[in-house]
């Protein structure tokens, strides 16, 4: 597995560093799932299954089919997500006697950051934007989605089950929703008789699951 930006930030000597780390990670559900990589150039190149090869049964003595599978070749390029946090040497010599002004500036940048990257994670299009990246509105296709309708409705628990099936390969490692949306499933859940799971995370923060699968709130 690869590593998280929680574990990677525990070998880091860089207080400072560190610090902003911890910061965006600790409001971060989806940075506090997602594996980070390290690798060597400007892009990672993977394969992306489109179909298997076909099984059919035989007879003794038949001769075997060849089957074989199909994939998609798809690069990621490298992209920079930041800002410049700029103090006033001045200003922290006479204006930090109440608050650290250099770690409050470096804490609302480095939450300018999460947003950011949390934001573009999800709507993130490269025709819009091309610093940026395709966030998994764009990526996903039609076949991997459970609509509510053209017009969009009302959530149901059974809508939420069909979701969770179209991941393949095991449970999903979140149910990522927005607050209100997490309003309505505890709301469902309380009208069918039983209570969403909770549980802490590394961080100390109460999570709550369904079906066993944590809920990640994002807005």
């Amino acid at each position: 597995m690869a590593l998280t930006l929680a574990e990677a930030a525990k070998l880091s000597n860089d207080i400072v560093l560190q610090g902003v780390i911890e910061t965006i990670v600790q409001d971060s559900p989806i940075l506090q799932a997602l594996p980070f990589v390290e690798i060597t150039g400007n892009g990672l190149t993977y394969n992306r299954e489109n179909t298997n090869p076909n099984a059919t049964f035989f007879d003794v003595g038949d001769t075997w089919t060849e089957g074989t599978p199909t994939f998609t070749q798809i690069t990621a390029t490298l992209k920079i997500v930041g800002g410049d946090a700029d103090i006033d040497n001045y200003l922290m010599a006479t204006r930090s006697n109440v608050q650290d002004l250099q770690a409050a500036v470096i804490r609302l940048r480095a939450k300018a950051v999460q947003q950011k990257f949390e934001d573009t994670f999800v709507n993130g299009d490269t025709s819009v934007d091309a610093k940026s990246f395709d966030g998994i509105d764009k990526l996903t296709t039609g076949g991997q989605a459970a609509t509510m309708g053209a017009n969009g409705a009302s959530l149901t628990l059974a809508k939420l089950d069909e979701l969770i099936d179209l991941i393949k390969g095991g449970p999903p490692a979140m149910l990522l929703m927005s607050k209100r949306t997490r309003r309505s499933l505890n709301n469902l859940a309380r009208s069918s008789g039983s209570f969403l799971q909770t549980d802490r995370n590394e961080f100390g923060q109460m999570v709550q699951y369904y079906d066993g699968v944590p809920v990640g709130v994002s807005d």
